[in-house]
């Protein structure tokens, strides 16, 4: 074990040096090859300027014979581009040079330079161009040289560059064996606690960055046990939330599949002829578009359920008047209630009674709740907003209806996701399962709690506590803080 990491520090110093040697090659050629050629350069314009001060006629009697004393190859181009004379090729086959990016900066009056493959030549040069009365005079030298050049200084760099790193090798082996034998207790002790053997201990091993590490995997062999235990706890109620969960998925396929299946037959029946036929087509429309409602409805409660659960919904808690609130909400349901013959009404708490909530939450509470009753409730009864103070720190609301009531054995369930009395008629009558769930999340999200009373035949009573004004108002953000879902 201590071998091989050993050998793996070593390789790892090795291959850092290693790149550090070809970065200082790649910066220092990059580096020399820039110096030379600026210095080239130089030394171009400076022959270029000393070239055109020699009259034009003795410039080109004695082209070629300038062109040697200079050592480049000298290029003379006329205003329009063409080369008047070359001291390498004949001038009547070489194309126009006025694009060429030198000289048309000599053109514009200045030096010019640059640094290309040449056409003619087929060799790397660098271009210099000075600007001349009878057009540009263009000097040009094989960028091989400067090659060989920087080639000689990188031979020289890199040779004393891996000397220097001797010294380094030989420091870096000495602290990969040391670093190495301390690794290997290390990962032996990791081993040991893979293994279930929590009583294993490491030696106290220095203060450094090791040295803290033992002294971690030591204090995590003291909690191992303690956590062990405790996930054995968690474990049984996990596989009690994996069963919880198991059901909520088929719950909402069953929801999601009979409105989906309505809405597939439907439209392939439309697909297949009946959207011609005048009888059914407008019927078969309106059963697809209430399997849509449906379906809106369904995924809105999930999604305002799930906004709850996760307590990612942000409650505003203030001060609110309850009877104003019940009114408010019989003003938005009355127009229901006028269309189903039920008598919505409301029986005021004492003048003054105050809540500390979410305004909205206790509307969305209400609206349920009175829905509800307004579903189940026959033409000719009536629904009761009724509203009092329970005791000093709390506010009881109810919602009592002459419906049809529900079965004894059906009342613990019925906040349940899902969980219906009449399945079908529930359907029918639109309901997606979710509305007590999500009454029951928000009012403990207030700080209350939720009840029902039933007499089968004789309607329905929904309770549900918010805390009072005066009791919670002195407590503030402490007491908002403590209302969890």
């Amino acid at each position: 074990m201590t071998r091989k990491i050993f050998a793996k520090l070593i390789l790892a110093v090795l291959c850092v040096l290693l790149v550090a040697l070809v970065a200082v090659d790649f910066l220092a050629s990059a580096v020399a090859e820039r110096s030379y050629v600026d210095a080239l350069r130089r030394e171009l314009f400076e022959k270029g300027r000393m070239l055109a001060g020699i009259p034009p006629d003795s410039l080109q009697r004695d082209f070629p014979v300038f062109a040697k004393a200079a050592g480049v190859r000298l290029t003379w181009i006329g205003p329009d581009g063409r080369v008047v004379a070359d001291s390498e090729n004949d001038p009547q086959r070489m194309e126009n040079h006025r694009n060429r990016p030198e000289l048309a900066a000599a053109f514009a009056g200045r030096e010019g330079w640059s640094k290309r493959l040449s056409p003619t030549m087929g060799v790397m040069f660098l271009y210099a161009a000075v600007p001349v009365p009878s057009g540009a005079l263009r000097l040009a030298v094989p960028l091989s040289t400067v090659s060989r050049q920087v080639n000689a200084i990188r031979r020289q760099m890199l040779a004393s560059t891996a000397i220097a790193f001797l010294p380094s090798i030989l420091i870096a082996a000495l602290f990969a064996r040391s670093v190495s034998r301390r690794l290997a207790g290390i990962i032996d002790h990791a081993r040991k606690l893979a293994q279930g053997d929590f009583k294993a201990r490491l030696a106290p091993d220095g203060n450094d960055e090791l040295g803290l590490l033992t002294e971690r995997l030591n204090e995590t062999s003291r909690k191992l046990q303690v956590m062990f235990e405790e996930l054995e706890r968690e474990h049984a109620e996990l596989e009690k939330l994996e069963r919880i969960r198991k059901d909520f998925v088929i719950n909402v396929s069953h929801e999601l599949r009979t409105p989906l299946a309505s809405i597939q037959g439907y439209t392939e029946t439309l697909l297949d002829g009946a959207i011609h036929d005048a009888e059914h087509n407008l019927r078969f429309l309106r059963i697809i578009r209430q399997n849509a409602e449906r379906l809106r409805r369904l995924t809105e409660d999930l999604l305002t359920l799930s906004r709850i659960e996760l307590n990612r919904r942000a409650f505003k808690f203030d001060r609110y008047e309850v009877n104003s609130l019940l009114r408010e909400n019989i003003e938005l349901m009355q127009p229901i209630a006028d269309r189903n013959g039920v008598q919505l009404q409301c029986e005021p708490a004492p003048e003054g009674t105050e809540a500390y909530c979410d305004s909205e939450a206790v509307q969305q509470i209400l609206m349920n709740l009175v829905d509800n009753a307004l579903k189940y409730t026959p033409a000719g009864g009536s629904v009761t907003l009724t509203a009092r103070q329970a005791s000093p720190d709390r506010v009881l609301i109810q919602v009592r209806d002459t419906g049809v009531g529900i079965p004894q054995e059906d009342l613990p369930r019925l906040f349940e996701r899902f969980y219906r009395v009449d399945k079908a008629r529930s359907r029918e009558l639109g309901g997606t399962g979710l509305g007590l769930a999500i009454v029951k999340h928000l009012v403990r999200s207030q700080g209350g709690e939720v009840h029902v009373e039933s007499v089968l035949n004789a309607g329905s009573t929904f309770s549900f506590t918010l805390p009072a004004a005066d009791a919670a108002q002195d407590r503030g953000r402490e007491f908002q803080t403590e209302l969890t879902v």
